[in-house]
């Protein structure tokens, strides 16, 4: 490769980092007024719904399915202080659970179906979707609204039919056109939550 081919290559690649710190950068600045209120209105159902004894199913799919395996996983042992863990199961991790769903029904049952089986009234659904379209996290939505459980999604671009659902208690949406941007605001969200439980439940513990 010639030294003139090496610059260009590396003239190209600080163009990608620079626009996507500075597109990160811009984004969270406007996510700080519209998001505030949601992440405080979401965190304050959490805590109500662990303190009564409930717990918080997460699910969604690709990027999100991580997202919501980080969240349970976060509240079961610790996320920055030492406590008690917390309930919370992803419902993204049992590939016998999901693909026997997937089989005898279809995969937009994946979810839904263990909503059936896993909530009660007073917990709590964490649907996750960068779309806001995916059929199986919509589906979780409408169940946990039949069964009395309580909704908090993450959304993106328009907020999609996910962010349409009217029994929706929170939607926190994030508004932009990138994938990957979108979802790196969703894991900032999931890390506030977890602040914000924490602060809640067990503040000036360590």
């Amino acid at each position: 490769m010639s030294l003139e081919s090496t610059s260009d290559t590396h003239n190209i690649g600080r163009t990608i980092i620079n626009r996507a710190m500075l597109d990160g950068i811009e984004l969270r600045k406007q996510c700080i007024d519209t998001l505030a209120e949601p992440l405080l209105q979401a965190s304050q159902l959490m805590v109500t719904c662990l303190q009564n004894g409930g717990k918080i199913l997460a699910c969604g799919n690709g990027g999100s399915a991580a997202d919501a395996q980080h969240f349970a996983a976060e509240l079961v042992n610790r996320f920055e202080m030492n406590r008690r863990g917390l309930a919370a199961i992803a419902m993204t991790h049992d590939a016998s659970v999901i693909t026997s769903i997937a089989n005898d029904f279809s995969f937009d049952r994946i979810f839904s179906r263990q909503v059936e089986a896993l909530g009660r009234p007073g917990d709590i659904l964490l649907a996750i979707s960068t779309s806001g379209n995916s059929e199986n996290v919509v589906a979780a939505a409408r169940a946990a609204a039949e069964i009395g459980m309580q909704t908090i999604a993450i959304t993106g671009k328009d907020g999609g039919r996910l962010g349409s659902v009217t029994s929706l208690q929170v939607l926190l949406n994030i508004n932009h056109p990138s994938t990957p941007r979108i979802q790196e605001m969703h894991i900032t969200c999931l890390h506030i939550l977890c602040s914000l439980v924490d602060e809640t439940m067990f503040g000036g513990t360590s």
